[in-house]
């Protein structure tokens, strides 16, 4: 008989994309308690960039339009090929949401979240 390792409710269940999505919405509920104006912004998951260049970016963020709302995307194979541990990774997928918030609302990182960059 075969059936799953452990069962749904276990955290050995859930997967690495899913286990970063939540890290993501973990950092966006820190900081839409501050800018509440950030629940009509659109945060995505993706697994890598459309076409990378010879830099390889964490994560993206585009203005609204009449199309589209506001949206910030992190990029999870990136960010996961430079953090080391879940630690790391959590602290890395927070700065890189902090900075494409900042790009978004022209502010500084600093500014979004006093504690950028202290970690």
């Amino acid at each position: 008989m075969r059936g799953p390792v452990a069962p749904p409710q276990v955290p050995l269940s859930a997967s690495r994309g899913d286990t970063f999505r939540d890290l993501v919405q973990d950092s966006v509920e820190r900081l839409e308690r501050r800018w509440p104006q950030l629940a009509e912004v659109d945060f995505m998951v993706l697994e890598v960039p459309a076409a990378p260049d010879d830099s390889v970016p964490l994560g993206s963020s585009a203005p609204a339009t009449r199309e589209r709302s506001a949206r910030v995307v992190v990029y999870r194979r990136p960010v996961e090929l430079r953090a080391k541990s879940r630690d790391e990774r959590a602290l890395l997928v927070h700065e890189v949401v902090v900075e494409q918030v900042a790009d978004l609302l022209g502010l500084a990182p600093e500014s979004v979240d006093p504690r950028y960059g202290e970690d």
